[in-house]
């Protein structure tokens, strides 16, 4: 089968699409909205877990585990949250099958087995987990209660993407309790930083720390904190959000605890999450035409080795110098692969890894046995360079860290140079409509503005930068007075 992709010229939407499902990335399933996540994809979905998983532990966080399924009057007990999600809610109303009698061999729902209490399947567990916290917390000694869990939540949306959105997805979702709202907005704001560290570190994807407009926070939520990137298209994606929320969930839940001087007061909770949403994200931003380009940190195969050669005494001899060459990147807890596979040519095989985003490929022949050089190709730009054998470890040990900075350099110019500051709506639109990306505009504030921006342009408020300057203007809708700039963008 042909691996040529369309390219993201032609068609950005089906480029996307082909490479998730091309690299092995992951497939549409035999459940509408639903993907299965394949051995490779998942791999690095592990790598960005894994990461994760050690900041959390790093800022104090637990990790425990909560039910699937949460009873409709316990989803209700906080309304804007429970308003939020209610359209995405798929919704559990019986608990057995029976076999049909006018359809032999086939079943249907026991009429007889309705569920006194229908059960919600999780969209977000804030309900089922606050209901718990209601047990945990007594005293001021009980908290701050920092709380992590890896799960799968269900989303029914009627639209959907490999990894960008699906009905059920992948993702972490911390949940804390305080004593206080300046150590809850504190958590919030710190949780924030980790995203955004993960982000720019280990993803190499440069992003944008702001605060959501009312309109676009969580559900239940006084404050919310995000991440917001911009991929090749020119469109954002919402990368990672933290939420303060407040006394909101403590009180529909009663949850209380004594404070030093005995009396009771609720806790200030927040939430924070993000998804394998995450994958479509690094693959828009670094990935070309050829297939992925994985930042090395995330890469499951780092480097790979092919052999060129003739004939079985070439390949021995090939082979030889290539197990030692394993060995030795092992060594250094590189992830390395030698395709020592007789069933397809060189070329072949390295279309395929250029296609799966290895970052580094090797290249022995008897030539290079003969000069003790090594033929060394980058992935992200294509180049190549002849190293001495003497050479190669250290050379491909700095030459990851090279190309790790490289993605994240080149990313962040392309950020950069599509912030676009405007002052009129005719400038904002035609922004939008050729250049794309971000456009830093006034606005005066108010819903009824930002929602008729959105209706005209698709354009929403993605977010309130945090390192704004407050600047007096006139709002680039309506003209009325504005405090500063915010970024708008067409998003994912």
């Amino acid at each position: 089968m042909s691996k040529n992709l369309t390219t993201r010229e032609e068609d950005y939407s089906k480029w996307y699409n082909e490479l998730v499902v091309k690299a092995d990335l992951a497939e549409n399933s035999a459940v509408r909205g639903c993907m299965v996540i394949k051995p490779y994809g998942y791999a690095i979905w592990e790598k960005m877990q894994a990461e994760l998983d050690k900041k959390f532990k790093e800022t104090g966080h637990e990790n425990a585990y909560f039910p699937l399924f949460v009873p409709k009057s316990m989803f209700e007990a906080e309304e804007k949250n429970a308003e939020g999600f209610a359209k995405e809610c798929a919704v559990v109303t019986h608990y057995r099958l029976k076999n049909d009698p006018d359809n032999p061999g086939k079943l249907m729902v026991d009429p007889n087995a309705k569920l006194e209490e229908e059960l919600i399947v999780r969209p977000t567990s804030e309900a089922i987990i606050w209901s718990t916290y209601k047990g945990w917390v007594q005293s001021y000694r009980d908290l701050p209660l920092l709380i992590n869990q890896w799960a799968n939540v269900v989303r029914w949306e009627m639209r959907t993407r490999l990894f960008l959105r699906t009905a059920e997805f992948l993702w972490q979702e911390g949940h804390t309790a305080h004593a206080t709202k300046k150590e809850a907005v504190a958590e919030s704001v710190q949780m924030m930083h980790v995203y955004a560290d993960f982000a720019e570190n280990f993803m190499a994807m440069p992003v944008v720390k702001g605060v959501k407009s009312e309109s676009e926070r969580f559900a239940g939520a006084e404050e919310t904190y995000c991440i917001e990137a911009l991929m090749q298209d020119g469109k954002a994606l919402q990368a990672g959000t933290s939420h303060f929320l407040g006394q909101n969930f403590a009180k529909a839940f009663d949850v209380k605890f004594a404070n030093a001087e005995g009396s009771q007061e609720y806790v200030w909770g927040t939430s924070w999450g993000v998804s394998t949403r995450l994958m479509g994200a690094l693959i828009m931003t670094h990935s070309d035409d050829k297939g992925l380009v994985l930042p090395p940190t995330l890469a499951p195969i780092q480097i790979v080795i092919v052999p060129i050669y003739k004939n079985d005494e070439e390949f021995e001899a090939v082979s030889a110098v290539a197990n030692t060459l394993v060995s030795q990147f092992k060594k250094l807890s590189l992830s390395v692969k030698f395709d020592n596979r007789t069933t397809q040519k060189p070329g072949f095989k390295f279309a395929e890894w250029e296609l799966k985003g290895v970052p580094v490929r090797i290249a022995i022949g008897p030539k290079d046995l003969q000069n003790g050089t090594f033929e060394v190709a980058r992935r992200d730009n294509l180049s190549k360079e002849i190293v001495l054998k003497d050479e190669i470890v250290n050379h491909v040990s700095d030459l990851l860290d090279t190309i790790q900075a490289a993605l994240f350099n080149k990313a962040l110019d392309y950020r950069n140079t599509h912030i676009t500051e405007v002052e009129t709506f005719d400038e904002f639109k035609e922004v939008l409509d050729n250049k794309g990306g971000f456009i830093s505009a006034h606005w005066d504030g108010t819903a009824e503005s930002e929602e008729k921006i959105k209706e005209l342009t698709k354009a929403t408020i993605r977010c309130i930068a945090l390192d704004r300057k407050e600047e007096a203007g006139s709002c680039v809708f309506t003209g009325n007075p504005s405090q500063g700039r915010v970024l708008f963008a067409k998003a994912y």
